[in-house]
């Protein structure tokens, strides 16, 4: 029987101090900490296995709403401003609020090869909605459209990159975003804009080492080539034009942008499966894959 022994404890928590507090709740210095809902998800969805009762995406919008609810909103404001003046990249997709709010028949025309093409084809037979988050959000503000604007441009990201909408494929996106964001914005407003991208790196990875072992080494290559791409990219991908590269074939985009080492077609298609509870038949799992 494995034991930590007494020595273990004494050597990592001997620095550990004890405070009193008059307090009738558990409170600490962490507002997050001090957030029970916030508590018991990251818990739950940290530990659980995954199961046909309930998708790997529960529970992801009652933890952005938490997140959100948490920030000091006024210095996120002074961040987006400073930075506007820093990046005109970014100064400029803020100014011209271009959304990528895509109908099928915006990019009918779109000929095979190009980018509106493969959005017809994702719009017209993949069953995804490319509107995943905010929707029927109000764009009336920078702020207001950098969230809208980033939630409608995710599937438009798996297409360029070639990380596709498959359980690797979500983790080496989020993994080339985290770097991305690092690389160009000061890190305040890129831990801001990762906040629940960690969170979702974090739930994928503990639960895939305590359940589900073979998901692990696919889900660390995703991680390992999703860094790397994202560290090559000429800006976070958000602030692509994307109304103008329709008609510009994705190895072009890829080239101008610095998209690097593009998995091909079908890459990682078979790791959702890896990441399904293997108590339930596969007729009654749920798909993992929108992360």
């Amino acid at each position: 029987m494995v034991e930590v022994t007494k020595a273990d404890y004494e050597y990592f928590n001997g620095a550990v101090r004890r405070y009193e507090t008059q307090s009738s709740v558990l409170i600490s210095s962490s507002r997050y900490l001090n957030h029970p809902v916030l508590r018991e998800l990251m818990a739950q969805e940290m530990l659980r296995r995954n199961g046909p009762d309930m998708p790997n995406t529960a529970y992801i919008p009652e933890v952005a709403q938490i997140l959100h609810d948490l920030e000091d909103m006024p210095e996120i404001f002074r961040l987006f401003e400073a930075e506007k003046q820093r990046l005109p990249e970014f100064r400029n997709w803020l100014d011209r609020k271009l959304l990528s709010d895509f109908k099928a028949e915006d990019v009918a025309h779109c000929k095979p090869g190009t980018l509106g093409h493969m959005i017809h084809d994702f719009i017209a037979n993949s069953g995804f909605n490319m509107d995943v988050f905010f929707q029927g959000m109000k764009v009336d503000s920078d702020y207001t459209y950098y969230l809208k604007e980033r939630a409608l441009t995710h599937d438009l990201e798996h297409m360029v990159t070639g990380f596709g909408p498959n359980n690797g494929g979500e983790l080496a996106l989020i993994a080339a975003n985290i770097r991305a964001a690092y690389k160009y914005f000061c890190p305040e407003l890129a831990a801001y804009m990762n906040r629940v991208s960690n969170y979702l790196k974090a739930k994928s990875l503990m639960k895939s080492n305590l359940y589900y072992p073979k998901a692990v080494p696919i889900q660390i290559e995703a991680e390992e080539r999703g860094y790397a791409q994202g560290r090559n990219w000429k800006f976070p991908l958000m602030l692509l034009p994307w109304r103008e590269l329709i008609d510009i074939s994705v190895e072009e985009i890829r080239e101008e942008y610095g998209i690097t080492d593009a998995p091909p077609p079908g890459y990682w298609e078979d790791s959702t499966p890896y990441s399904e509870d293997p108590r339930f038949p596969a007729e009654q799992a749920q798909s993992i894959a929108a992360e």
